[in-house]
């Protein structure tokens, strides 16, 4: 006869415990619950990648700005954002609209001197090539501008 009182086990053995099944529902549902958790973090490599993407198509678009309007366009880039210049009457002008000046996104930062400036002539050659290496929370990539006036995100 089991003896029944404070500190004695007097329930059978199968209701003192967890059945494989409550346990295997319970860490399905914390599986799941983390999948949604990783889910929803933010990609910071593809919004590293977004980034250069764009900054690389409006370099493009400043490229050929300086073809079709046959004046030298130039990018300048510093630490804060970049932007596109027009040499009108013997003077860099800033451009507006869609080459107008563009912050970099929070946590992006970029290596290199303060402030950097290439100029696209009016056959769309550079005068030089230029990479501009952006980072942001241990990501990298480069956006690599060939002399030649070609642009394109490596890396």
């Amino acid at each position: 006869m089991p003896i029944s009182g404070p500190g004695s086990n007097a329930l059978p053995a199968r209701q003192r415990g967890f059945t494989l099944i409550e346990l295997m529902a319970v860490i399905t549902v914390i599986g799941l619950a983390s999948a949604a958790a990783v889910l929803m973090m933010p990609d910071t490599r593809g919004r590293l990648m977004d980034e250069a993407a764009r900054f690389a198509v409006r370099t493009r678009a400043a490229h050929d700005a300086a073809i079709v309007e046959a004046r030298p366009v130039s990018l300048w880039v510093t630490p804060g954002g970049y932007g596109f210049d027009q040499w009108r009457g013997g003077a860099w002008t800033p451009l507006d609209g869609a080459l107008g000046v563009e912050r970099w996104k929070p946590g992006t930062a970029t290596t290199g001197p303060a402030r950097d400036r290439l100029t696209f002539d009016t056959t769309g050659l550079a005068d030089r090539a230029m990479t501009v290496t952006l980072t942001r929370e241990g990501m990298r990539t480069d956006v690599v501008i060939d002399a030649d006036g070609t642009v394109r995100v490596a890396g």
